[in-house]
This record gives C-alpha cells, structure tokens and sequence, in this order.
C-alpha cells in the first residue's frame, strides 16, 4: 500500500535526543501506518554545546551494564539495538571495535549476562590480564561518535519529511494544537520529564559524568575497568570512535556521580580521568596526543528503571490545585490523547535506543 493511500496519523514527539530522534525514524520507515511526524524540541542535533540534553556528551558505545540483564524486556531492548547498530559498521557510522572489561575483583564475572549479546566473547588468560586487575573479558562491541550519528538521523527524517520545530515545551496542554483530535504523541524528554506538567515524574535523577574527548592515534580498543559487580563513581573507560570526519579520536570517561545536578567543569577530576586512562592506554602520554574537548553531561536515570508504556491523558490539564497553566481559548475544548513515554535509560540510551523505538512503534499502533 502506498503511503498516499494510507491514512495519516499525526505523530508528535518530544526530544531531539538518541531515543526520540530513533522513535521518529521508526515510525517513518514503517510500512503500515503513514504517519506525519513532528519532533519538538529546545534542543536539537547541532546544539553540540548545551548541556540541558545528554545525547551529545554520552559515551555512546554498546557497554556492560551490570543490571541489564535482569529485565528479559532491557536485554531484549540491546540485544535488538546492538544487532542493528553492529549492522550499520559498513555506513561508517559505526564502529565494531575489539574490546576488553578489566576486572579489580572477580565480582565480574557475576554479571556477564551478556555474553551471548555481543561478538567474540571470551574470557582472558591470567597472563593477557594486565596488573593490577585479576580478571579480564574479551569480545567485540559496537561505538559510535554521537554528533556524526544524530546529524546522520535528522538528516534521514527531513528527508522523510519530518517536521523539527524548536519549541520548549513546559506542559502537555502546549502539544494539543499539533496532535490534533486523532494524533498520537510521544514523551522522550528524559530528565525533562521531571518538570514537564503532565508528567512530573520525581522519580528521575541525573547521573553526573565528566569526560574527555582526545586525538591519539594509539588507541585502538574499547576498554572498561570494573572495580566489582557494578558501578563505581570513578568510572574507567576508552572508547575508539568512528569517523567520518575526524578520525583517531576516542572517548574518556570519567564519573558516575548518582543525584550530582553539577554541569560545571571540574579540572581535578579531568586530571584523575586522564591518569586512570593513561594507566590502562600509556599511548595517551605520547608527544601526539591532542586533548580535543572536555564534556559534563547529565545521563537520565530513573528510580525503578526506564518507562516505556501508554497513557491516556486528558488535555487541557485538570488540577485538584487550580495550579495547570491556562491552555488558552483555542485548547479549552476537552479530550483524551494517547502518550507513550519513552525515557529513564541512564547511560544506555545509544544501547537501547533500536530496541526501544519498536516497541514505542508497537504501542503506537495498539493504541491507534
């Protein structure tokens, strides 16, 4: 069926980032429902330096997640995303690179569930593990470098005729007029989540990560330092990155610092990154070594873990305070519009980000 002669649903999504930006090409590429799409948002690919949205500063590589997979419908989420992403290497958007988790403790090992998500997984002999780790895993993973790949994906949806319109939304009553009587709308704004009126979901919380992005022709493979099972907040970590434009430039990272709203540059910390990586990377000590950029971004995590389910919500907004903003005359006319929201990855928005953007798709249309 063509799309002429398919019926039109009108589609809002809120967030430019890596879900949302994923959601709408989805939804454009679909064969079933000819969907007009329109993306708001106060930030947008090409706003490499505002710090108010986290997809420009990730790390944006598949990684080990320690809880990952003890949610059948998380792991189904990467499984789906690192498959596509691994895929897309021959665009160049990608890069498959080799890959080592480094481990201070064998608590790693409790907490490979992933071993059958990636390629070429296999545990190191004691002497390929460099002091002063006890343990090391190998495979294969998937990076890529975040400004080429959401400059690539907005690209992709203007040319599908997707609409960008740079608007900052502070309550749901603002999208009535674009979703209509019959659209659908999508809420991927992530830690906006937390003041959007309609949604205000307290349960978001950001996690603090510094980094730094360097040019140095040595490095080669992705490389992550584990203290235990899980997390700690001096996070160690390389990440190679693809280049279409600029090539040998890698990723460090950095902190992970849970409930810390701090987006100022913190130059001690820098110092600490650099001298963990370069323990792992001494090639980062050469004469060659250009630091390129340091970065402080805000990753989206949430309490009880991400939100990927339907709402019927009734606009313009009531409330028992009388405290909703006034819609307007033109929105004063009560009804009920579909919401699926679409937020709460923390730092694996890139990892999921295929995964996700289905089922969004699914649920759009059981609720069509």
């Amino acid at each position: 069926m063509s799309s002429d002669s398919k019926a039109h649903v009108p589609l809002v999504i809120l967030g430019a980032g890596v879900i949302g930006l994923t959601t709408a090409y989805i939804a454009a590429c679909d064969s079933d429902v000819a969907f007009d799409i329109t993306i708001i948002a106060r930030d947008m690919p090409g706003d490499w330096h505002s710090q108010a949205w986290a997809s420009p500063f990730a790390g944006a590589s598949w990684s080990p997640n320690p809880l990952g997979g003890t949610d059948e419908r998380v792991r189904r989420w990467e499984q789906i995303s690192f498959d596509r992403l691994w895929e897309m290497a021959p665009s160049g958007l990608v890069k498959r690179s080799p890959s080592k988790v480094l481990g201070e403790t064998d608590g790693v090992l409790s907490t490979i569930w992933w071993k059958d998500l990636v390629r070429d997984f296999s545990l190191l002999s004691e002497s390929e593990v460099p002091a002063p780790y006890k343990v090391g895993i190998s495979f294969k993973t998937v990076t890529i470098n975040p400004t080429e790949y959401l400059s690539w994906l907005r690209s992709e949806l203007e040319s599908r005729g997707v609409v960008f319109r740079r608007q900052y939304i502070r309550s749901l009553d603002e999208v009535k007029p674009f979703v209509g009587k019959i659209g659908l709308l999508v809420n991927a704004t992530s830690l906006g989540s937390r003041s959007l009126i309609g949604v205000e979901d307290t349960t978001m919380y950001p996690i603090r990560g510094q980094s730094i992005v360097v040019e140095c022709t040595g490095l080669k493979e992705f490389v992550t330092v584990r203290s235990g099972g899980g997390l700690s907040e001096q996070a160690t970590s390389i990440i190679p990155r693809p280049g279409l434009t600029q090539t040998n430039t890698a990723f460090l990272n950095g902190t992970y610092q849970v409930g810390n709203w701090d987006t100022s540059l913190d130059m001690s910390a820098a110092k600490g990154i650099f001298e963990r990586c370069s323990a792992i990377a001494p090639c980062l000590k050469d004469e060659g070594t250009k630091i390129l950029m340091h970065n402080v971004g805000l990753r989206p995590d949430r309490k009880g873990g991400p939100r990927v389910e339907a709402e019927r919500i009734s606009l313009p907004l009531v409330r028992n305070d009388g405290l909703a903003p006034n819609p307007g005359e033109d929105a004063e006319q009560q009804q009920n519009i579909t919401v699926i929201h679409a937020y709460g990855m923390g730092a694996a928005g890139y990892q999921r980000s295929w995964g996700v953007a289905i089922e969004v798709l699914s649920l759009l249309k059981e609720n069509m």
